[in-house]
């Protein structure tokens, strides 16, 4: 009796939740690590002299590089497989932060050039994180709970924010900007070990059951997709495979769309917090506090947003609408951000900005349409190629705003630059994108690629 209630137990493993939680904490490092500047930004411009063009040009370090390295990731992924290069992806950008802790032990003059050099290393790290996430998403859960588990670990996002916010405004108030950079760090060489310790393939994991295994097979998980073959990617990225995933118009639409709501977020990795203070008069600690709520709302969004799409798709809409009707009404909550320039409550300016934080977040669902759509020769690079595209938004975003605000002595024309990115994104779903479905290949270019 015992002997079978043992094989019951482990026939009834759910071993991908446990998957998707590390996924989940290591994309909210991930996160916090690229806004740990911007909590601190304020304090290290005005103790390093920085002035805003310095910090805009040092926040757009990171989306240059990462931007850069999108195409080799995804490359790297389908070469050498999500573990692998996730963990040498994970131990690097941990090391970047770290060192960004010691920058002011380097003359001032320096100062720009240093921190300029390590954002864009922290990218080149990055790289491969999100692609890496979809393949994982991909290969772990059949597609009826792919939007939820992609809008988890997606999430992870506004976690970083509603978590790290508030612990690294302390650390800056009350032990220096310095120990933002070096504490983050650190928590990263944790997870690098974890990583290392709990991550297998599907079916290759010792607490997989051969029950779970079948289920998620059965569902259309790509278990296989890290196993040594033969494959046309693995004398390097394929032009041709790039060419024709460029000219498939739906995902195009997807790929521009993912552009447009990429800026949302930059705008609150970046900027946000410095709008609280400079626009707003908050002081470090309390914007720290502040700029948790937006970002728990943002986590709620993106949670809902999943499940919503989930929930349609198992209620017999078609996966195109199950996905699109939660990016449309995501987008037009997130546009409720413009009316901040109307009001000088401080309770309301932060409701509005959490309204539409949550708007993005239940909109946010390009990466479950990349799951959906990606060829499956091509899943790491697919992801690649959209992670460029959104990441296009970290280079500009912050740019953007930083002139606009340089010029304009305010943050209004930035804030109507997010509402009008939130629409755009609308329209290339409504417009752009079509049915949602898998793309295929043409046989005769892998052929001869």
């Amino acid at each position: 009796m015992n002997v079978q209630s043992e094989i019951s137990r482990k026939q009834n493993s759910h071993i991908r939740y446990l998957i998707l939680i590390i996924v989940f904490l290591i994309t909210s490092v991930n996160y916090a690590d690229r806004a740990t500047l911007s909590i601190a930004g304020s304090t290290v411009a005005k103790e390093l002299g920085l002035d805003t063009a310095d910090m805009g040009l040092i926040f757009s370090a990171f989306g240059w590089s990462y931007l850069l390295m999108q195409l080799p990731g995804g490359w790297l992924l389908d070469k050498y497989g999500s573990k692998k290069v996730y963990a040498f992806s994970l131990f690097f950008w941990s090391l970047f932060t770290f060192l960004q802790g010691f920058v002011h032990l380097l003359p001032l003059a320096y100062t720009v050039v240093t921190f300029f050099i390590l954002r864009f290393l922290l990218g080149v790290a990055e790289a491969p994180s999100f692609p890496a996430n979809a393949r994982i998403v991909a290969a772990w859960f059949p597609t009826r709970e792919r939007a939820t588990a992609s809008s988890f670990f997606n999430a992870g996002q506004y976690f970083a924010l509603a978590l790290f916010s508030p612990l690294l405004g302390w650390l800056t108030y009350a032990w220096g900007w310095q120990h933002v950079f070096t504490v983050m760090g650190s928590v990263g060489f944790v997870l690098t070990l974890i990583w290392l310790k709990y991550i297998h393939n599907p079916s290759e994991h010792p607490a997989m059951s051969a029950r779970e295994l079948d289920y998620i097979v059965q569902g259309g998980a790509m278990i296989d997709m890290d196993y040594k073959k033969i494959d046309p990617l693995q004398n390097g990225p394929k032009w041709n495979y790039v060419k024709q995933m460029l000219s498939n118009r739906m995902l195009m639409g997807v790929f521009l769309g993912q552009y447009f709501i990429n800026t949302i977020t930059w705008f609150f990795l970046t900027w946000f917090p410095i709008y609280l203070v400079q626009e707003r008069g908050m002081s470090i600690l309390k914007v720290g506090l502040v700029a948790s709520i937006p970002a728990i709302c943002g986590f709620t969004g993106g949670i809902l947003g999943g499940i919503s799409s989930d929930w349609l798709l198992k209620r017999g809409l078609s996966l195109t609408a199950a996905r699109k009707i939660p990016i449309v009404a995501g987008m037009l909550l997130a546009t409720t951000i413009i009316l901040c320039n109307y009001t000088d409550n401080e309770i309301l300016v932060v409701a509005l900005m959490a309204l539409s934080f949550f708007g993005k977040g239940f909109g946010a669902l390009g990466w479950p349409v990349i799951s959906d759509t990606a060829p499956k020769e091509a899943a790491g690079l697919c992801g690649g190629i959209f992670n460029a595209f959104g990441n296009v938004a970290s280079i500009a975003t912050p740019l953007i705003i930083g002139y606009m605000v340089k010029e304009m002595h305010s943050f209004n024309s930035a804030l109507v630059f997010i509402g009008a990115s939130a629409i755009a994104a609308l329209l290339c779903y409504l417009l752009v994108v079509g049915e949602i479905k898998r793309m295929e290949l043409k046989k005769s270019t892998i052929n001869n690629g």
